[in-house]
């Protein structure tokens, strides 16, 4: 006989099976033996002379298996054996049993029903047919051996022909309870399937879900309408937005206009191709911008068929951003190189003509056209030297002179000259955000009032119309701060953000450019970074972020001790910053 080997899930739960088969097989056998010594007393008032002392000579064999059985459970790990030896050892003791209580009239035949019911909880539907046609066979054999006199009987004679249809009447209700107990088995083993797929299906969506979430790629699954309904964990921190609020919305809100790349992603499929990447950008809630690179995969059935697409994306704005501070530092090498060279080369032809039209001016009288010239002459050449002045300190910035700084202090400082600047006129607001206590950093005092100027006065000129320039700091965590500079203005375009801090780049406010540019080289000179949010026609917003505490302070000091040793190459030093 064939054992159910889904009903033992483990081996804990196969030994506590056996054991309940074990109790329930003695309480039974107890509970019939009372039951059968009431019958025979008549009465409930019970006498040792009407006890059943073949069920009691049963029970006892059944206690001795029981001691046996419990044994064979503990040391034996053959569950399926100690289950058929069972059965078996339980069909031969109702043989007994039935033979010592008259066979053909033994009320005791109805155990093999038992039996029978009991195999198919621990038996397939075949091997429950099989354990039906053992009864009806050691039933049979019982009675055809008690009918011819080979083993003798208690039992009453009976006419052949009443002996023949009892035996024919008993054997088919057992065949008839096997069939009917065989599709109980049947039943029972498709709802221990059923669980068993249930679990199995259950531990699969979680292992596919663990498996989803860790994948340090953003992953999307969609219908063929671009409808979302997977959205995984690293997707969610590349994007801003969390699963719940995107399940149901469509990518293209997400990813913009994307079913160019779709089509060619499906045909490169189709054809065998690795699919394409693919890069754009996209808004998080906060409104920045992240540089994205994905790929897009149909997603098939198991017949095949394409019901949706599969979107797997990586954050690229870090790899673009390191891209565009390599070519930065290439284009700031080459202008470093004419630096040293063009700046003096300039300045001293200039300082001669200057000089030159001074004099011609100090002899020529106020009035003329030619005085008016020469000034103009002078002021546009005091415009050159504040370019190559400004020029010269980009290309060969002066070291840092790290101390204990009061950023609060720093801002209110240039705030309040800002504020008396021909910059700023009546419809100009200026709204401090600071914090009421002093916010200390290591930090150069003078150069990050340069940033604080260059920034504001940078804002102030891009609100020609008027409009209002927040300045917040906050720390950020005890380690670093945020210096924010926001403006109403008419914004830029995303081309000119990516040139704002590249010399001689084109700016709003009719400057060379210059000043951007040294900005962003003292943040790099304080291990900090500046980021530029800006919209056309809705203003910019600039943030600074600095740390509180240098920690390589003793690389700066000894550099400053050094002097002049170090000027030529501090440009160097500068580009190699990563």
């Amino acid at each position: 006989m064939k054992i159910n080997e889904k009903f033992f899930s483990t081996e804990s739960s196969q030994t506590q099976k056996i054991q309940t088969l074990i109790i329930g097989r003695l309480l039974a056998i107890f509970l019939l033996l009372v039951a059968s010594w009431i019958w025979h007393t008549g009465h409930l008032k019970l006498s040792f002379e009407d006890f059943p002392r073949g069920l009691f000579l049963v029970f006892l064999v059944a206690v001795g298996l029981t001691i046996v059985y419990f044994f064979a459970a503990r040391f034996s790990k053959l569950y399926a054996w100690q289950i058929r030896v069972q059965l078996t050892f339980d069909a031969l003791l109702v043989t007994w049993l039935v033979w010592q209580s008259g066979v053909l009239t033994s009320p005791y035949i109805t155990l093999y029903i038992v039996i029978i019911a009991v195999s198919s909880f621990f038996l397939t539907a075949s091997d429950t047919l099989v354990s039906a046609a053992v009864c009806v066979f050691l039933f049979a054999l019982l009675a055809v051996l008690t009918a011819f006199s080979i083993i003798n009987s208690s039992a009453v004679p009976m006419e052949t022909s009443r002996a023949v249809q009892i035996i024919a009447f008993h054997s088919v209700a057992f065949l008839v309870v096997g069939l009917l107990a065989s599709r109980l088995s049947d039943r029972h083993a498709s709802g221990e399937q059923l669980k068993e797929t249930t679990k199995t299906l259950a531990d699969l969506r979680v292992l596919h879900e663990r498996i989803i979430e860790s994948i340090r790629s953003g992953l999307i699954t969609t219908d063929l309408d671009g409808t979302i309904y997977t959205f995984n964990q690293t997707a969610a921190e590349i994007t801003g937005y969390q699963a719940d609020e995107m399940r149901g919305r469509s990518i293209y809100g997400l990813f913009g206009n994307i079913e160019l790349p779709i089509a060619d992603s499906l045909d490169a499929t189709a054809t065998g191709d690795q699919p394409p990447r693919f890069e754009t950008d996209v808004i998080t809630p906060e409104n920045f911008a992240v540089r994205v690179g994905y790929a897009i995969s149909p997603l098939s059935s198991e017949s095949g068929e394409k019901t949706g697409l599969i979107l797997t994306f990586q954050d690229l704005t870090e790899i673009r951003s390191m891209e565009e501070s390599v070519r930065r530092k290439d284009r700031l090498a080459a202008v470093g190189r004419v630096a040293a060279g063009l700046a003096h080369e300039i300045r001293n032809p200039l300082g001669a003509m200057r000089g030159a039209i001074q004099v011609l001016q100090s002899q020529t009288p106020p009035e003329s056209s030619q005085a008016s010239l020469m000034e103009i002459i002078l002021r546009e050449s005091d415009r050159l030297n504040k370019i190559i002045t400004n020029f010269l300190t980009y290309a060969r910035p002066r070291v840092a002179n790290f101390s204990e700084t009061d950023v609060c202090e720093a801002i209110n400082d240039t705030l309040t000259l800002l504020k008396h600047s021909p910059d700023v006129k009546e419809h100009h607001f200026i709204k401090p955000d600071l914090p009421a206590c002093p916010v200390t950093i290591s930090a150069d005092s003078t150069q990050l009032k340069q940033i604080f100027w260059n920034l504001a006065r940078n804002a102030i000129q891009a609100m020609e119309a008027g409009g209002t320039l927040t300045v917040k700091l906050e720390e950020l965590n005890g380690e670093r701060i945020r210096i924010l500079f926001a403006d109403t203005g008419g914004g830029m375009p995303a081309s000119q953000v990516e040139q704002l801090f590249e010399p001689f780049s084109n700016s709003t406010t009719g400057g060379t450019g210059l000043g951007l540019s040294i900005v962003y080289q003292i943040v790099r000179d304080h291990h900090g970074t500046i980021n530029v949010r800006s919209l056309e026609n809705e203003g910019t917003t600039i943030t600074v972020e600095l740390p509180i505490e240098i920690k390589n302070q003793g690389f700066l000091n000894e550099t400053e001790k050094a002097g002049d040793n170090f000027q030529s190459s501090r440009l160097e030093n500068f580009l190699n910053v990563k």
